[in-house]
């Protein structure tokens, strides 16, 4: 079971098909609520230095950032994974049966990786893209940081 004061943060890329199909995805499955969900490219990444545009001219798919909840006010504690552990951390988290995915964890990290990487690359030309970010649903503004 999960600590109840430890949530994840997922960053998306806001404007990807597969990323907004993932956070979909995520929202149906996360009876728990233990996920929450902020675009790359809004305010909860940029001053939490998740992304920085003038760095970063395409910004990557998915970062996982771990929040500390404490009297209702989530603090970042600085833990923060991306690529393939990012996507094994989210659904050990969620936890059920999804937990079963830590089993990819046995994959040298290098391999995940690399697979994860030309996803993520090609994501635009196989998936497309949005003119703008995901807006939520009245349902699941709670579960969305700006």
């Amino acid at each position: 079971m999960q600590d109840s004061r430890t949530r994840l943060v997922v960053y998306f890329d806001g404007v990807c098909n597969l990323c907004n199909r993932f956070v979909d995805f995520l929202v149906r499955i996360d009876r728990a609520r233990v996920l929450r969900y902020a675009p790359i490219q809004g305010e909860t990444a940029r001053a939490r230095g998740i992304y920085d545009a003038a760095r970063e001219p395409v910004p990557g798919s998915i970062v996982v950032q771990r929040d500390v909840v404490q009297r209702d006010v989530a603090e970042q504690d600085g833990e923060r994974w991306t690529e393939s552990d990012a996507v094994i951390r989210i659904f050990t988290h969620v936890g059920g049966i999804w937990s079963a995915a830590a089993i990819l964890r046995v994959v040298p990290r290098t391999l995940r990786n690399a697979v994860y990487r030309t996803v993520a690359r090609n994501r635009y030309r196989i998936f497309g893209r949005r003119d703008t970010c995901r807006v939520p649903s009245d349902e699941e503004k709670a579960l969305f940081l700006p």
